[in-house]
């Protein structure tokens, strides 16, 4: 079945399983999906880096299975799996601790500390029952503790039942991700959308962020209509009733805001996204440091995908363009791509982030929160291009909230 009709990773449930090597984490999967999916050996540390698993799990519906690495893995080699192991926190919605009866172990105790650290739910799964009786004691510790956990043999298939029943009813509230625009339109009302037809456009096809406002347009029964930039007044002269809602490619603000009268709501699809994938009120302060950006300041241009750069790719030639014209131009910058986020956020004076369609909502938040915790501000591409082109306020009055929110703590620097 082709990518295009399934259910983006990104808007998956992301279950991390952990644990010790040899503590049948791998069966476990296999039992879980009900397929041969992740390699089974006696011998411990068979799982290496992060494997990600895309399913459907009946009946948790489509989820990512994320199988990792033994947090007891040994040598040089050993530790770098362990923290590629300890790297999949970031982007697990909940975690499945798998342990025997035998207890907790200090890897299994320092796993469960970062989890509580990070407010992630977990499960501890209690593997090995047919071969390992769970210590009276260690039952107990798990009642005392108030742990969800289920006992479980793998292998034989015992137990899987009341496994997802619990991953169900301890998966976290905010992954039941908000409307990308629900709550922006009512049933009837109509949005134009401004998709642009330029070299980065992929052949044949819309971008994900485009094709996912269509349905949750439609999944909230209101119209769309589609134009490229050139066509919007003409578009917008034939409608009988005005849009509630113009929607543009960032590359095009500075057009469609000239072209879209005043008494009509304006955005992007990138602004939608930092809302729906982030935290909107956080990454609207980073247009402050952006503004307060001074000479030698480094900026890191993070992008989610790994993609060939394009001549006049928005990350790495127009933005870093347009912030040398209009803010500084002795400002340094650096790119990163792919799952990996730099260790090093504090050398940097700011992130500007993609819309990050390919990470899901958990992945963002602690991109954002990494980088806010040493204090360097994070906006997207979207609020950095509103920014530049002066029109920021007007893109975000969709969002009173945090329009009014800006407006009262627009002056002075970053904190």
């Amino acid at each position: 079945m082709s990518s295009l009709n399934k259910t983006p990773s990104a808007n998956r449930l992301h279950i991390g399983i952990f644990g010790k090597r040899n503590m049948g984490k791998s069966t476990l999967i296999n039992a879980l999906t009900g397929q041969n999916l992740a390699i089974v050996s006696e011998y411990a540390g068979t799982t290496t880096d992060p494997v990600y698993k895309a399913m459907e799990i009946l009946p948790i519906g489509p989820c990512v299975i994320i199988d990792t690495a033994g947090l007891d893995d040994i040598g040089d080699l050993g530790e770098l799996r362990v923290k590629k192991s300890l790297e999949v926190i970031r982007k697990t919605d909940i975690a499945v601790v798998t342990t025997t009866g035998e207890g907790f172990s200090d890897f299994d105790r320092n796993i469960i500390s970062l989890l509580e650290e990070k407010s992630i739910p977990f499960v501890v799964v209690v593997n090995k029952v047919d071969t390992v009786e769970p210590r009276e004691e260690f039952l107990e510790e798990l009642q005392r503790l108030s742990y969800e956990y289920v006992l479980i043999s793998a292998i034989e298939k015992r137990g899987i039942s009341e496994l997802k029943e619990l991953l169900i009813k301890n998966s976290p509230k905010e992954f039941e991700q908000p409307t990308i625009l629900g709550d922006l339109i009512k049933p009837g009302e109509s949005v134009v959308l401004v998709i642009p037809i330029d070299t980065g456009m992929p052949k044949g096809r819309l971008i994900l962020p485009q094709v996912q406002t269509m349905r949750d347009i439609l999944d909230n029964d209101g119209v769309f209509h589609v134009c490229k930039e050139r066509e919007l007044r003409w578009t917008l002269d034939k409608l009988r009733e005005k849009p509630k809602l113009v929607i543009t490619d960032s590359q095009e603000f500075a057009k469609v805001s000239a072209d879209t009268p005043e008494d009509i709501l304006l955005t992007s699809f990138s602004i939608l996204f930092a809302r729906y994938k982030g935290d909107l009120f956080k990454l609207v302060q980073g247009a402050k440091a952006l503004k307060n950006l001074k000479k030698d300041a480094k900026v890191l241009i993070a992008e989610a995908c790994t993609h060939h750069a394009q001549p006049d790719d928005i990350g790495r030639v127009k933005i870093p363009r347009w912030i040398k014209q209009n803010i500084h131009s002795d400002i340094h910058f650096d790119f990163c791509a792919g799952r990996d986020y730099p260790d090093n956020i504090e050398e940097y004076d700011l992130v500007i982030h993609c819309g990050g369609c390919t990470l899901n909502r958990k992945e963002m938040l602690s991109r954002i929160e990494a980088s806010n915790e040493r204090g360097v501000p994070v906006l997207n591409y979207g609020l950095c291009i509103a920014t530049l082109n002066g029109i920021l306020d007007r893109a975000l009055k969709p969002f009173p909230e945090v329009y009014f929110d800006w407006l009262e703590n627009e002056e002075g620097d970053y904190e």
